[in-house]
């Protein structure tokens, strides 16, 4: 078992690398990207990507704090259902009532890669495999649908 300090060093280790990996690649619209702190220019609205010592997701995270406009948001996101899965190239899980890591009531569009570690530096690239499509992928997908969500700025 590591430390707190360990882990967090591991982590921040493995999301430096990745984040050096990712640095040559431009975004859909040939701008560079933080593909780590990837911005949707809309308030509550993440794309965030996390690995723990048994699995690793990428997800469209839905934090609004009013439960309406969270609900909007993610019909929303079903308008552009078969936009998104299409530039994807695979289904993602969708759930409209999920909890974050501090309780907090979100919505959450997701997929999940199961038995990794990001604490297994052997597992890494596996980890870099899963994100780093799926991520372009969201990029992709965001530079033309993020004008239907312009009423949520």
């Amino acid at each position: 078992m590591y430390s707190r300090e360990e882990a967090k060093r591991i982590r921040e280790s493995f999301w430096t690398s990745f984040g050096q990996y990712m640095t040559p690649i431009a975004g859909a619209d040939g701008l560079k990207v933080n593909w780590i702190n990837y911005k949707t220019g809309i308030k509550h609205l993440y794309f965030r990507m996390d690995a723990d010592n048994k699995k690793a997701h990428i997800a469209i995270e839905m934090a609004h704090p009013d439960a309406g406009i969270r609900a909007l948001l993610f019909e929303q996101f079903r308008q552009y259902q078969a936009v998104l899965e299409a530039e994807l190239g695979e289904e993602w899980i969708w759930n409209e009532h999920s909890f974050d890591d501090y309780g907090k009531e979100t919505a959450r569009i997701y997929m999940e890669l199961p038995k990794v570690s990001v604490f297994r530096q052997e597992d890494w690239p596996a980890l870099i495999s899963f994100f780093k499509p799926r991520i372009i992928a969201l990029d992709s997908f965001w530079s033309d649908a993020q004008y239907g969500f312009e009423l949520f700025k």
